[in-house]
């Protein structure tokens, strides 16, 4: 499922992804609004141009693979599967009740087409490289390992011990997504625990590094597809991103990291993404 919509149709599909996550975390009344709204452009070329997958067969042998290593991010997820057919979009609003499928971080056992079950920030990095390792053993090489991770969570040591074995092994089949946009639950990063010169860094660790605006869907595309023409090491995307991209009063504040909107302000939220703040006017506006 790669490769069957224009430019145009993801960046709509995108913004209906994050209407849906403010209905379902406002239904929820918990969960995280600020990273999920930020990676519906990189969630969306991923499940709809960029992965080898099955909606329909989701342990499919020949997918690629994506881990998901800030689980709390889910929601843009679990959305994005929804509108790619894992299951029903109704289902979207079962969010964090008891016995739901889609619980507030992922449960690999609980919803087909998860491959890990997240939650313990760092270790996404190291169980994507193990993935990857164990593809080039059984010489898959038509297979992928995608793995995205925040930025904040680079604060963990075991993501530098991962990056080392896969810099070590050579695994140019794995591909790390870095949600860089500069908030986590204290507040800034650079504030909380600096993380630049973070593109030197991942080169000293022996990684390919690519930038790019990660609210740019054609730049996600074609960053991925820059990355897996590296044969000779792993890479990196930092992907710069807004939190709580298309709604105002979200948009760069720390504070929506962990805080789902109430009635009023998924009102107002769902008003900005309708009508991309205000650019587009209805006839009774």
């Amino acid at each position: 499922m790669a490769g069957k919509f224009s430019v145009e149709q993801l960046q709509l599909k995108a913004e209906a992804i994050r209407e849906d996550i403010i209905r379902m975390l406002e239904h929820a009344g918990s969960g995280h609004s600020a990273g999920p709204l930020g990676l519906a452009d990189i969630f969306t070329a991923l499940y709809f141009d960029i992965l080898q997958h099955d909606p329909k067969n989701p342990d499919w042998a020949e997918r690629d693979m994506l881990v998901l290593s800030n689980g709390h991010c889910v929601p843009v997820r679990y959305v994005t599967m929804a509108h790619a057919g894992y299951f029903d979009k109704a289902e979207l609003m079962t969010l964090r009740k008891f016995g739901s499928r889609l619980q507030g971080h992922p449960e690999r056992l609980k919803l087909p087409g998860m491959e890990t079950t997240s939650g313990p920030l760092g270790s996404g990095i190291s169980q994507a490289s193990g993935m990857a390792l164990g593809l080039k053993m059984d010489k898959a090489s038509h297979r992928w390992v995608y793995v995205v991770t925040s930025d904040g969570e680079l604060d963990e040591g075991n993501s530098w011990e991962g990056a080392m074995l896969a810099s070590k092994y050579k695994l140019n089949n794995l591909v790390a997504i870095v949600d860089r946009n500069n908030i986590q639950i204290d507040g800034p990063t650079e504030n909380v625990m600096p993380l630049e010169d973070l593109k030197a860094k991942w080169e000293a660790f022996g990684w390919h590094v690519i930038e790019i605006d990660g609210n740019n869907i054609e730049a996600v595309i074609d960053g991925c597809a820059m990355a897996r023409a590296i044969v000779e090491k792993p890479s990196v995307i930092l992907a710069h991103t807004v939190p709580g991209k298309g709604v105002d009063f979200m948009e760069y504040d720390f504070h929506w990291h962990g805080k789902p909107p109430n009635h009023e302000e998924a009102k107002k939220a769902l008003h900005e993404l309708r009508t991309l703040k205000g650019k587009i006017k209805g006839e009774h506006e």
